[in-house]
């Protein structure tokens, strides 16, 4: 099966298909390219939002993986702790009587 290459401007294209939310299933199926490309160009451009470049090497890639799931989580962390401790403080504020 030939290698096609895909400008940068469609790989851009289809991951910005892909944030609002629409599956990225569909949008492989609607642009006629595989699933597996859609999977990594998202996964580079999730890189490449936080500065990274996206490595070549595959373990190294999955470590790097690893690592920005566990990001995501700690923000997700982060923000209900967050939001918890805004709650409890206005808890003990007392109204005017």
């Amino acid at each position: 099966m030939p290698i096609k290459n895909y400008s940068d401007e469609f790989k851009r294209d289809a991951v910005a298909l892909v944030e609002p939310g629409v599956a990225q299933k569909q949008v492989a199926r609607d642009l006629g390219i595989s699933r597996s490309a859609i999977q990594a160009w998202v996964r580079d451009e999730r890189f490449q939002s936080h500065g990274i470049t996206p490595p070549t090497d595959p373990d190294e890639r999955r470590e790097m993986s690893a690592a920005l799931k566990r990001i995501r989580e700690l923000e997700m962390e982060n923000e209900v702790l967050r939001r918890a401790a805004a709650y409890l403080s206005q808890v003990h504020i007392t109204p005017p009587k």
